[in-house]
């Protein structure tokens, strides 16, 4: 009797609920599980193991849900070889205190073996003040670079050929402004608008949701983002004229599930206003691009960005009926969680950050930053940025990760949670679409409250101990101040109204009249607003005074979402 119970034992389950009870439950009694309930950082429950089932259960298909890399539905990749051929784009987020300091910045990055530029603005800049306005007092330089005019972006490029980099710039309520100050700053270095790439952020959604640097009602705010994709199909033919994000609407407490549901919202949004405004999908559909976060639950991170694809290739094929397979590939840049760094033992962040990385590069990024360890504290230090260029350097060329195509495909869990964070994401838009789109969720508060009860959740996990935060509500020490953070210089503020001031008494002041009236009558008619702002920054405006331009016609908005 007993070696046929010993035999019974040795027996492999022939199936999943077997296994649980016969080996897995007889182990849990007699050592039990750390929690009586495992979740994503989303929410969504854990099992103990997957397999072949889950994914049977879930009605998983390989060829139609799968398939291969660089084919549709792009869920393995968008290139077929992805990092064999060429690694991702590492492009550290940098700008502060002034043009030519960020710009030692950038040549500095560019030597250590970065591989292209993201352009951080100061406050004043991404809402169209400049820098001597009495709002602007004490913003100057803090949270990025101030550009004022074409001057300082000539100035931010200095010694920087732009024909030979690829350039990010994260700006939104005043993104065709910067995108004409780049335009013109390229041309007097002799590059043409068919030779400069990059991309533009230019998604204004996304700020009346979570971060809150718009200028303008969301409706003219539409129309300007419009025109530059309308301008840049005709004439810009490698700029990306939109970087939708997630990003920041994950920094302000989304889920997973939130983030992907509320950033393919607002791009459905946006094509659906471009198709309004005259553009063809297939023209602007291939320029547009993404941007996500990537945060610190390794596994639900991964299944979201290859989630992520599948739900771009499948909205742009089955919803907007689109026919060239660059529209339907999902290209994005992430950028590991600054919400996750912690003031208490800094040096932490550096681990986080790792593994905050590594999940971009085995969901399949093309393009990352990452933070720095300093960042909670202060500017990162010459010191740090550096470290974390060779974050991705050791990651790209020492790990082994980028030798192989989607290395964590055919998971049992990847693939599950892969489909359960499209499903509960679909849901979420199918929710947003009947309150009449983005837009109209947006005026009546649907994605702030959502994000709002996230937020307010995961607080109460991180103050109730639920969830642990190393160095912040466990294994605390004592720590000792950290000496050598980065400032930005007090006077290069003032410096930077001295630059201002000069400009002004030197330009020609009839041109610079004349490019304002025009386009005030170009922002009351229907006329693309690019060609006019292009003709105010050769005649050297100023950003505020562009800006000021269409406040004037198109009004602010003050933050109360009744119209």
């Amino acid at each position: 009797m007993a070696a046929q119970r010993f035999l019974e034992f040795c027996m492999p389950s022939k199936d999943k609920k077997q296994w649980q009870r016969d080996t897995l439950e007889p182990a849990v009694r007699r050592f039990p599980e750390r929690r009586e309930k495992f979740q994503t950082d989303s929410g969504l429950d854990i099992d103990s193991l997957y397999s072949p089932e889950d994914l049977q259960f879930q009605g998983l298909d390989y060829d139609n849900d799968l398939g291969y890399p660089g084919e549709y539905p792009y869920t393995r990749g968008v290139q077929p070889n992805t990092y064999r051929g060429r690694v991702w784009t590492m492009r550290q987020y940098s700008g502060y205190g002034s043009a030519a300091e960020t710009n030692e910045r950038f040549r500095y990055l560019l030597d250590q073996g970065q591989t292209g530029l993201s352009i951080a603005f100061d406050l004043p800049t991404q809402i169209g003040y400049d820098s001597d306005h009495v709002l602007a007092k004490g913003e100057v330089g803090k949270v990025g670079v101030p550009i004022c005019s074409l001057e300082d972006m000539e100035t931010l490029f200095a010694g920087i050929p732009m024909n030979r980099v690829s350039t990010s710039m994260t700006i939104n309520a005043t993104a065709s402004l910067l995108l004409c100050f780049y335009i013109v700053a390229a041309r007097n270095q002799g590059v043409s608008m068919d030779q400069i790439s990059g991309t533009v952020q230019n998604d204004i959604l996304k700020e009346y949701i979570a971060r809150g640097t718009y200028i303008y009602p969301p409706r003219p705010s539409m129309r300007l983002m419009v025109d530059v994709f309308k301008y840049c199909a005709e004439n810009v033919p490698n700029w990306n004229t939109i970087s939708i994000s997630g990003y920041h609407m994950r920094e302000a407490g989304a889920t997973a599930v939130q983030e992907l549901a509320f950033t393919f919202a607002n791009a459905i949004a946006y094509v659906q206003a471009a198709l309004d405004g005259g553009l063809k999908i297939d023209d602007f559909g291939p320029r547009l691009s993404f941007f996500f976060v990537a945060q610190n639950n390794l596994f639900e991170e991964v299944a979201k960005f290859r989630a992520a694809r599948r739900m771009w290739a499948r909205i742009m094929k089955d919803r907007f009926g689109a026919k060239d397979p660059r529209s339907m590939m999902l290209r994005f840049h992430t950028q590991t969680a600054g919400v996750s760094l912690t003031a208490q033992q800094p040096d932490n962040n550096l681990i986080r950050c790792t593994i905050q990385a590594l999940s971009a590069i085995l969901g399949g990024s093309q393009s990352l930053h990452v933070n720095s360890r300093d960042e909670a504290l202060a500017l990162p230090s010459e010191d740090s940025v550096q470290l974390s260029l060779r974050t991705q350097q050791i990651l790209a060329f020492e790990s082994g990760v980028s030798d192989v195509v989607d290395p964590l495909g055919g998971s049992y869990y990847i693939e599950s949670l892969t489909n359960e964070l499209e499903t509960q994401a679909l849901d979420y838009i199918k929710r947003i679409d009947d309150l009449g789109g983005s837009v109209e969720a947006i005026e009546q508060g649907f994605q702030q409250r959502e994000i709002g009860d996230a937020a307010y959740k995961h607080g109460q996990e991180v103050d109730s101990g639920d969830r642990t935060i190393v160095g912040v509500n466990r294994f605390t020490t004592e720590e000792p101040s950290i000496e050598g953070l980065t400032r930005v210089n007090e006077e290069a503020a003032k410096a930077q109204v001295k630059r201002l001031e000069k400009l002004r008494n030197g330009r020609d002041g009839s041109k610079v009249r004349a490019a304002l009236d025009r386009l005030v009558l170009v922002a009351q008619s229907e006329e693309n607003t690019v060609p006019a702002i292009l003709e105010c920054v050769e005649a050297y405006c100023t950003l505020g005074e562009i800006s000021q331009v269409f406040r004037g016609v198109f009004g602010e908005q003050d933050g109360a979402f009744t119209f």
